[in-house]
């Protein structure tokens, strides 16, 4: 059975020491303290993250990708490394040193591996020209954001363009949350990752649906991360807003958050199957996509387990989820595929 994983996290074995390049710090830094094992390290040596080899060697990920049974991996970048809070020309450096390393791992295993890129959203004209770069030099299907960009939601009108230029150049945008709202006072139990993550993504929805983004660029293809967060919980109340204060909430526009049911793609990393089955319901089961948060511990350990385990399920409903919805969000040729695994 097919497997194209969508959701998954990939970083350059080394990284430059930012901070010596560009005179300030807050960058990211590897330090590789034992075989097969690296630390991220912000630059003023503060820990952020333990990582294993299979988040920067190709090789191993395709060794595990066999071992899981994984077609395919869509390689995007781990979101700290966004760096949207640096100057904008050294986020456009950050991005392309970044964009031309996972070039290089998708073009050795172009049958295991589809790329989608980053850009310095901060600065939307040097955001659009990487984004071309993207699609037409590097060959990559799209790009990752996060759910806000500094003080800017994805509503912001100076982030317009970008979205006009992706839907122009066809590239499918996967939302991240990152840089969690409230972290600084949740620091305890994990609670950015397990509340805040869920929470931005709900952000980022719910901007682009009250911005009238959804409305005024219906091609552009958008993918929500962790099921799309705390969502499909509330969507309930969310049209509830809207209906009960539209001088509050349909000032941009006219259309009900639910009216967008079925717009744009989520992934399936919800953890729980009833959760799933609630996403398959509202969202559809066209626009959910196989999604495992690779190699980190809050993602699946086996991809597809839950999709799989779920009797309940048609096998159609299934293939769709495990891949023909990638297929579809990334605007790849099925005869392509089929021919890059013969």
């Amino acid at each position: 059975m097919k497997k194209i994983d969508v959701h998954t996290h990939i970083l350059p074995e080394k990284l430059p020491t930012w901070k010596e390049k560009f005179g300030y710090g807050g960058f990211i830094t590897l330090d590789h303290h034992a075989d097969c094992k690296a630390r991220m390290l912000r630059d003023d040596g503060k820990f952020f993250r333990e990582i294993e080899s299979n988040c920067w060697d190709p090789t191993q990920r395709a060794k595990e990708c066999d071992k899981l049974g994984v077609t395919m991996q869509v390689l995007s970048t781990v979101p700290v490394m966004f760096s949207y809070w640096a100057q904008p020309q050294d986020a456009l450096d950050v991005a392309m040193f970044l964009n031309d390393d996972l070039a290089e791992r998708v073009s050795k295993h172009p049958d295991r591996f589809i790329g989608i890129g980053t850009i310095p959203m901060q600065d939307p004209d040097r955001a659009v020209k990487e984004l071309e770069r993207c699609m037409k030099d590097l060959g990559f299907r799209g790009i990752q954001i996060g759910t806000h960009v500094n003080d800017w939601n994805l509503n912001e009108p100076a982030l317009f363009p970008i979205f006009e230029a992706a839907d122009r150049l066809g590239a499918a945008i996967f939302v991240h949350p990152w840089d969690m709202m409230g972290e600084a006072s949740m620091q305890k139990y994990w609670l950015p990752w397990l509340v805040g993550m869920p929470a931005e993504t709900t952000r980022a929805i719910c901007s682009l649906i009250f911005g009238g983004i959804f409305e005024r660029l219906p091609r552009l293809k958008f993918a929500f991360a962790h099921g799309g967060g705390t969502f499909s919980a509330t969507v309930g109340r969310i049209q509830h807003g809207f209906e009960a204060r539209p001088d509050l909430c349909a000032i941009d526009n006219r259309k009900g958050p639910k009216d967008y049911l079925g717009h744009f793609f989520v992934d399936s990393l919800t953890h729980d199957a009833d959760m799933l089955r609630h996403a398959i319901r509202l969202f559809g089961e066209n626009k959910i996509m196989l999604g495992t948060d690779y190699p980190f511990p809050l993602g699946e350990s086996e991809p597809g387990m839950l999709i799989e385990s779920m009797a309940d399920l048609s096998q159609s409903t299934k293939d769709n989820l495990l891949y023909a919805n990638a297929i579809e969000w990334l605007g790849i040729n099925q005869k392509v595929l089929a021919s890059k695994k013969n």
